[in-house]
């Protein structure tokens, strides 16, 4: 498969020329070593197992280095966290820049260790699956969300363009966006995921979790797929598999840990007791979605309950793709109250409210900027942008005073 360039590619070469030690994150099968592979490849590699102890460095940690001087690439480091202590003291008796470049696909107890170990020396950066400008080849101009942050006003009144992409949007969502399955042929995609999440399940969560039922835990992640952009309620996610609330909460968090699920919490503003304190939660990859809902083309992608979920998830897994790359980022929410108005997301930053609503439709139309109104409402002494409600559309077009639909695929 051709190398795709990767959004975070100048901000990763940054961060080495400046800090010891960078740690990159994120889900099996998202591209880490390949990155790393294509901008460093003078670089040694090392890449560790959970059951083979890779050149005795569980061992001998202290010898391994010894062997393996920096600059040295060490992949999928939570197999090896002995490793972490003896990379401190190197880092303290000559830290200088681009020392270590670290890789896991676990935020569990490693990844923890190294963020405490190693503060003030590392930093860390995540990686996801390819977003939309990466698939069409098209990273070389600021993303359409630099720009919209930067100057909102100046953003929903200028012309842009949108990408030029492969498939279509049902085939985008329903192959996802980990690179393997972006390119395989559509007959090869449901083995891709079959066997991406039986790997998935033996290999990383068994290390991180007892469970005493497999099968009511494989049952608890299809379960993940009807979820998907939802509010979070533990009792009713325990209910539907038969385990207790406490336990659909510590599986939710092995998800998280893995980086196969993330959540967005809620928006809280001066009306507290209104809001919903609920955490939305989002499967990371819309492909892996669909396999675990038993969605086996596009084509029943159109007419499948799940869609519109699908592509909300779609289009907030982008925007994180598109925020890892930015210094100054943004803190998001979702918003909603009891009377049901509310609003896919917000972001906020430097005192500016951006709100965003995703619609699966080619036209959206004003009645789809009804939550983005009750929360101007509800919010009126609030610093609130133009809003933009982004749907497969042809089109770059204002369809209320203050908000514009957008297409997904704008550049």
């Amino acid at each position: 498969m051709k190398y795709k360039e990767r959004l975070i590619s100048k901000r990763l070469l940054r961060l080495t020329e400046h800090f010891p030690v960078v740690v990159i994150s994120g889900a099996r099968q998202v591209g880490k070593s390949t990155l790393l592979n294509h901008l460093f490849p003078q670089w040694d590699a090392v890449v560790f197992d959970p059951v083979i102890d890779v050149g005795n460095a569980r061992t001998d940690p202290e010898l391994f280095l010894k062997n393996h001087p920096a600059p040295l690439i060490l992949d999928e480091i939570q197999y090896c966290p002995e490793l972490v202590p003896c990379i401190k003291r190197i880092v303290d008796l000559d830290k200088h820049p681009g020392m270590y470049l670290l890789t896991g696909s676990q935020q569990w107890s490693v990844l923890k260790s190294i963020s405490e170990s190693l503060a003030g020396r590392a930093v860390f950066i995540d990686l996801e699956g390819f977003c939309l400008s990466e698939i069409a080849g098209d990273t070389g101009s600021p993303s359409w969300l630099e720009r919209y942050l930067d100057d909102p006003e100046a953003f929903v009144h200028s012309p842009g363009k949108s990408h030029r992409l492969p498939q279509t949007p049902y085939e985008l969502l329903w192959r996802g966006t980990l690179p393997e399955a972006s390119t395989l042929p559509v007959e090869l995609c449901g083995d891709f995921f079959a066997s991406y999440l039986r790997t998935y399940i033996e290999r990383d969560v068994r290390l991180m979790l007892d469970a005493d039922d497999w099968q009511q835990f494989g049952r608890f992640v299809q379960l993940t797929a009807a979820l998907t952009a939802q509010e979070i309620n533990h009792s009713q996610i325990g209910r539907e598999i038969g385990v207790t609330p406490q336990t659909a909460r510590r599986w939710l968090a092995v998800l998280k840990a893995a980086f196969q699920w993330f959540e967005i919490p809620a928006w809280h503003g001066n009306t507290v007791k209104r809001i919903s304190s609920k955490p939305k939660g989002f499967i990371a990859d819309t492909g892996l979605a669909c396999h675990l809902a038993r969605i086996t083309s596009s084509e029943a992608l159109g007419g499948h309950p799940l869609s519109g979920a699908l592509f909300e998830t779609a289009v907030v897994a982008e925007i994180r793709k598109l925020m890892a790359p930015l210094a100054r980022k943004a803190a998001w929410y979702h918003w909603r109250i009891h009377s049901g108005s509310e609003v896919d997301l917000i972001l906020e930053r430097d005192g500016m409210l951006y709100p965003i609503e995703a619609k699966l439709k080619s036209r959206p139309s004003r009645k789809d900027c009804r939550g983005i109104r009750a929360f101007r409402e509800a919010y009126p002494e609030k610093l609130i942008a133009p809003g933009l409600v982004i749907a497969p559309a042809d089109q770059f077009e204002q369809i209320s005073e203050t908000e514009t639909a957008m297409p997904w695929d704008f550049a």
